[in-house]
């Protein structure tokens, strides 16, 4: 059900480093520089360390609500599409399939996830017994909110659950450099760079909450959950500058709306993931998180979406108006 489909113009994933890592639950398989041999960064890295498998979900009741998932195509959107279903809520996944240049360092699965069409996770889904629709749509059109809004109403009913993850990432820099640290492609700081993310993460990451919040106090609603990912942070974010600029509004915005919506049952909250493997992650990658101060997890989409699906549950009802970094 395509609402808009222009070229590709961004990306529908965001995290906390590279092109994010919200993205499709693929971990990569990659050579162990010490070894030579396979092994998956993300599973090897929460075999160690995590204390929670994400095979024994926290329960959650969403039983009759409904939400709008941005970028869930792969990544964190698509894992936080599922999970939200598995809980009883119907979900409208939003999607732009990106068919990306080939990069040298980026992994060709990365790439694959970003023009990846998430019918297949739709039909998962509805096999399980959830309900979940997916529509194609621009986010950089600003007229694309209310018909996403206009979507979800007609299918399934008001919408209760905003999940702002969608993000025009592009990385680029104040540097002259052409190649960044993990060996990636990086385009110098312009007008071109600056709109692709700000006009998703920052100006339709708004008009998402504005569309959610004039529906929901019209119609007398006592209840609702906002999410936004985010990235970056006040010391801004060397090689994707204009990435980690523009999540300074979409967490603004959020802020906002905790403390303006409270009356109406509204909690509102930022997730900052930590390192997040969807195809991204590579043995450069797992070395410097491992040499990190402020780094400490490589993660599964699935990981950050547990930490979702509880701030959109009535246990999380004290939790508003936070930036919860994960590490």
């Amino acid at each position: 059900m395509p609402i808009v489909q222009e070229p590709a113009r961004h990306s529908t994933t965001h995290g906390t480093d590279p092109d994010d890592g919200n993205r499709g639950h693929v971990a990569i398989m990659t050579d162990d520089p010490a070894t030579g041999a396979s092994y998956s960064p993300t599973r090897e890295r929460q075999d160690q360390e995590s204390p929670m498998s994400v095979t024994t979900p926290f329960s959650v009741d969403l039983a009759g609500r409904v939400a709008i998932v941005t970028g869930a195509n792969h990544g964190i959107g698509a894992a936080t599409a599922r999970r939200l279903t598995t809980s009883g809520a119907a979900v409208l996944l939003t999607f732009l399939v990106l068919d990306d240049e080939p990069d040298a360092g980026t992994p060709d699965p990365h790439r694959e996830h970003k023009a990846s069409h998430p019918d297949p996770l739709v039909a998962e889904i509805e096999a399980a017994g959830g309900r979940a629709s997916a529509v194609e749509a621009d986010l950089g059109d600003p007229d694309v909110p209310r018909a996403l809004f206009d979507a979800a109403e007609d299918e399934f009913g008001p919408v209760d659950i905003l999940i702002n993850n969608a993000s025009g990432w592009n990385a680029d820099t104040f540097r002259a450099d052409a190649v960044g640290r993990f060996g990636r492609s990086i385009r110098p700081v312009s007008a071109d760079t600056i709109d692709r993310v700000f006009s998703v993460d920052a100006r339709a990451s708004a008009l998402m909450i504005t569309e959610f919040a004039r529906r929901l106090i019209a119609r007398g609603g006592t209840w609702g959950r906002i999410v936004g990912l985010t990235s970056g942070g006040p010391l801004g974010f060397p090689e994707e500058v204009s990435y980690g600029a523009a999540k300074a509004p979409l967490e603004n915005y959020t802020m906002g709306a905790a403390f303006e919506l409270a009356d109406h049952g509204v909690t509102a909250n930022v997730v900052h993931p930590p390192v997040t493997d969807t195809g991204w992650v590579t043995p450069e990658v797992v070395a410097a998180v491992a040499a990190s101060d402020t780094l400490i997890h490589v993660v599964s989409p699935d990981d950050v979406a547990e930490v979702i699906a509880y701030l959109v549950s009535d246990h999380a009802w004290l939790v508003t108006a936070n930036r919860i970094h994960l590490r």
